[in-house]
C-alpha cells in the first residue's frame, strides 16, 4: 500500500503546478464545493496527516525492535492512511528510504505474531520524527468506526440524509481513542490557521448505490 501511495505521489509531482496532494478512494465524497476545499488546503502551511500516540495493542503493540536504532518505540505513531500533503512534504516522503525501509521490512501483518499495517504507521511516525509541527494530526477525510469492526461503516442509500452530512460537517474536534484497557480519548480542536474550523472536507465509505442520492442531496446541501 505504501509503495502504491509513493507511486501516486511521484506521478503527481511531475507537474510543478501541483502544490497539494490528497489521497482519496472511489468510496470518498466531497463535503463542500471545490472553492471551499481548495482554499482550506492551499491557504495554510500544514499537511493533514492523522497521527496519535497509542500505547495499546493496535498501536505500539505493533512496533518491532528491528526498527532500531532509526525508529524508537517512543516515536512510533498511528493514524488513518487518508493523507493530504503539501508539496514539500510529498517530496520528502519520496526522498525517504531510511525510515521507509524499516516499515517495508518490519511492519507486516503476521510478522512476529503482530498485525502491523504499514499504511497506518509509516507516515504518522515519519512526520512525528521529521516535522511534527508541520502536520495537523488529523485527516480531512471522515471515517465512521463506531461499529468497532475491522472495516469502517459502509453508508448505503438509506443512510444518505441531510442530517448525516450536517453531522459530519459540524465536527470541529479531532478525537482519537487508544486501544489499551484505558480507552483514553485524546481530543484536540481542529485549528485552521489558529481558527477552529470543521475538521472534514471529505467522507467515506459510500456504497456505489448512493451516487444518485448524493447528487440530489449535494445539489441542495452545498448551496448552504
Amino acid at each position: 500500500m505504501i509503495d502504491a501511495e509513493r507511486r501516486l505521489l511521484a506521478n503527481a509531482l511531475r507537474d510543478p503546478d501541483n502544490q497539494h496532494f490528497v489521497l482519496l478512494s472511489d468510496s470518498c465524497v466531497p463535503l463542500y464545493k471545490f472553492d471551499y476545499i481548495y482554499n482550506y488546503l492551499m491557504f495554510t502551511n500544514i499537511s493533514y496527516v492523522d497521527c496519535f500516540y497509542d500505547p495499546g495493542p493496535h498501536g505500539n503493540g505493533r512496533y518491532s525492535e528491528h526498527m532500531l536504532p532509526e525508529v524508537e518505540m517512543k516515536d512510533f505513531r498511528k493514524g488513518a492512511q487518508w493523507f493530504s500533503l503539501k508539496r514539500q512534504h510529498a517530496l520528502i516522503v519520496l526522498a525517504d528510504n531510511l525510515y521507509y525501509s524499516k516499515f517495508r521490512d518490519y511492519c507486516k501483518p503476521g510478522l512476529e505474531g503482530k498485525n502491523c499495517i504499514a499504511d497506518e504507521h509509516y507516515l504518522p511516525t515519519f512526520f512525528n520524527m521529521v516535522d511534527p509541527g508541520g502536520i495537523a494530526n488529523w485527516s480531512v477525510t471522515h471515517v465512521d468506526w463506531s461499529e468497532r469492526k475491522w472495516h469502517p461503516k459502509l453508508y448505503r442509500s438509506q443512510d444518505v440524509t441531510y442530517e448525516l452530512l450536517k453531522n459530519i460537517t459540524s465536527i470541529d474536534l479531532s478525537i482519537h481513542v487508544t486501544s489499551d484497557e484505558k480507552k483514553e480519548e485524546q481530543i484536540q480542536p481542529c485549528l485552521w490557521n489558529g481558527i477552529t474550523r470543521p475538521c472534514y472536507l471529505f467522507a467515506r465509505k459510500f456504497h456505489k448505490e448512493t451516487i444518485d442520492d448524493l447528487l440530489q442531496l449535494f445539489s441542495n446541501y452545498t448551496a448552504l
